[in-house]
């Protein structure tokens, strides 16, 4: 048996006492120790703590504080951010025991010595349910996948929280009031809180989601005075989960709402008088190009990742130092020094040049990193936390098992094989698909909220929502687990007969890929002109029309995907994990994201394919046994 926890007495209210039948004392709390005594004709029971963690009573039963005193503090988990950076050695690239060298799983996962203490000094757990109650937020971006995910789980398990101010962009308040109706309202997501609520559904939501028109890429987030003044006062809780997700997207667009966003947005915050916490939604990419394990670490304004991955001075010294409002203006002059036809390409070529400079893979990641390194600048006493997720999928079990929503990263790889137009793939067969339920990713959002939001301490914490150490899904295992899905639930033709897809090949060079793309755009296209052609020269001709489009195509997918399928970095969780351990059981059941539990041939088999035939293809092409 572990050591008593008498040795660190705790305060505990009246009325939080856990009773049993057998058991009855009197009690009283004497400079913050808990004393007891025995009452006439009854055993004294005496709580201890095994060394497995579990707490015990001497006469064998279950000993459970099932709440907390309000004024008890929530201790700091903050892990060492001191270095960002493990070398590559130390990896687990495979579940299946491929490990590299001699290392071991065990040495992936840092020790921690608090998990014994974690139930003891959080009896109550986070307390999340509890923080959240009567608290008004303001969510950017609640139009997008993992907005309406976040805003279901919140109504659905805390509905007496307060208002939710839901930033939309739109063209009128009539027009923002539409699209809460059709884009949230409406959607089956939210078929469980329709079941709930059954005819008072709709009053429910709209008296508790606040359409706001607004738009981060507007100065004062484009919301009328009266508005902004009335959030300034209410609100308790900032979400920015606004941002635009294209890999090569023009370099000014993607500055304007990635980078320029959150620091318009803290703008903002600065107004908000009781402000609790201004929570970022990022990705775990912004890690750009670093490689092996990757701590959670926040950035610094001007870090440049390029410049940290050089060792010698000499070399560091004739890398360009990274200056935000500098990279803001050059988009901006660049853009106007710029035939109107040439704008659009220009600039997305600028974007990923400039990000490359500096040490990330696209322009994407780079301006959300951008867009981290101006929040750590200016928030000053507010308490910030940064979720950043890896690659978001479809929902595990919450509010039912495979919602999404579009084509998420992954997504038109796996239709396009399942459909039988492409049987092969640029990647490393060896590598990892960092992969997350999106409700994993709002339970961890919701526990960071809680535990920083209570706490009100200024300072920036950074959860990254990731598998590649914990649970790494490997390409090869990936591309196993489709060839299994697809053969016995495979996709239907137009004509109703099965498609029969073969074992998925992995090329490491483009030049095989682009050469195994051809031949079989060739055989395929082939195969449907030869009936309906006559002439052999037409048919040569449209066949060389079509092979070229296919190829293209692929190559195109394959380039911009490269720098994440051939991706060396390896996404530490260290403190997502912490965050787990100071949550109750009653909040590890009902807050869940332990991405290290998740069957990846489950998930993928009986709940990703099934939900994106059913959400995204909306049933086309699957076979009556689904």
């Amino acid at each position: 048996m572990g050591a008593f926890f008498l040795n660190n007495p705790i305060s505990v209210a009246p009325n939080l006492l856990t009773k049993t039948s057998n058991f009855m004392c009197d009690w009283c709390c004497i400079d913050g120790s808990l004393m007891w005594k025995k009452n006439k004709n009854k055993n004294m029971v005496l709580y201890c703590q095994s060394s497995s963690g579990i707490v015990k009573t001497s006469n064998g039963l279950p000993a459970i504080l099932t709440e907390r005193s309000s004024s008890s503090p929530i201790p700091s988990m903050a892990a060492d951010q001191s270095s960002g950076l493990i070398d590559a050695g130390s990896l687990v690239l495979s579940p299946n025991s491929k490990i590299q060298e001699d290392v071991a799983a065990k040495d992936l996962v840092p020790y921690s010595s608090t998990t014994n203490k974690s139930f003891m000094e959080f009896p109550e757990g986070i307390g999340i349910v509890r923080f959240l109650k009567g608290k008004q937020l303001l969510i950017t971006g609640a139009t997008g996948f993992l907005g309406k995910v976040l805003i279901e789980k919140i109504l659905r398990t805390v509905p007496d929280v307060g208002k939710i101010y839901v930033m939309i962009k739109a063209k009128s308040k009539e027009a923002a009031v539409e699209r809460l109706k059709s884009e949230i309202i409406t959607t089956q997501l939210f078929k469980c809180l329709q079941q709930t609520h059954g005819q008072s559904y709709k009053t429910f939501m709209l008296s508790k989601l606040i359409p706001v028109l607004g738009n981060v890429c507007e100065s004062n987030l484009g919301i009328e005075p009266d508005l902004a003044d009335e959030i300034a006062n209410e609100v308790d809780i900032i979400v920015n989960s606004a941002a635009n997700t294209t890999f090569d997207e023009r370099y000014d667009v993607a500055l304007d709402i990635n980078t320029q966003g959150p620091y318009r947005l803290m703008t903002f915050a600065k107004r908000c008088t009781k402000l609790q916490l201004f929570l970022q939604v990022s990705t775990a990419y912004v890690n750009g190009q670093r490689q092996g394990r990757i701590l959670e670490k926040p950035f610094c304004i001007g870090e440049s990742i390029a410049r940290e991955r050089v060792t010698s001075e000499i070399l560091t010294g004739s890398l360009p130092v990274l200056d935000v409002k500098a990279e803001i203006k050059l988009a901006l002059e660049s853009r106007e020094a710029l035939q109107e036809n040439l704008v659009a390409q220009k600039m997305k070529e600028l974007g990923l040049e400039r990000a490359r400079i500096f040490g990330w893979q696209d322009t994407y990641v780079f301006t959300k990193a951008m867009g981290e390194m101006l929040i750590d600048n200016m928030r000053g006493e507010i308490p910030v936390a940064i979720i950043r997720p890896s690659v978001i999928e479809s929902t595990y079990k919450e509010p039912f098992p495979g919602w999404m929503e579009g084509n998420r990263m992954m997504d038109p790889i796996v239709l396009y094989y399942g459909k039988g137009q492409l049987t092969g793939f640029l990647v490393d067969p060896e590598g990892v698909l960092d992969v997350v339920p999106a409700d994993m990713v709002v339970n961890a959002t919701l526990a960071a909220m809680a535990k920083h939001g209570a706490t009100g301490k200024p300072g920036i914490n950074i959860y990254q929502i990731a598998s590649s150490v914990v649970n790494p899904l490997v390409f090869q295992d990936l591309a196993g687990l489709l060839f299994e899905h697809f053969s016995s639930s495979p996709y239907m033709d137009s004509r109703g007969r099965p498609i029969q897809v073969p074992k998925m090949k992995l090329f490491s060079s483009m030049c095989d890929f682009s050469s195994h793309i051809w031949t079989e755009a060739v055989q395929r296209s082939g195969r449907v002109l030869a009936p309906d052609v006559s002439s052999q020269g037409k048919l040569s001709k449209r066949l060389d029309t079509i092979c070229r489009k296919s190829v293209e195509q692929a190559k195109y997918l394959a380039n911009i995907y490269e720098p994440y399928t051939f991706y060396g970095g390896r996404f530490d969780n260290s403190n997502t994990q912490k965050l787990m351990e100071v949550m109750s059981e009653e909040e590890r059941r009902s807050f869940a994201f332990d991405v290290g539990s998740i069957d990846w041939r489950d998930y993928i088999s009986n709940v990703h394919i099934p939900g994106l035939r059913r959400h995204v293809m909306k049933g086309r092409g699957t076979c009556t046994a689904n």
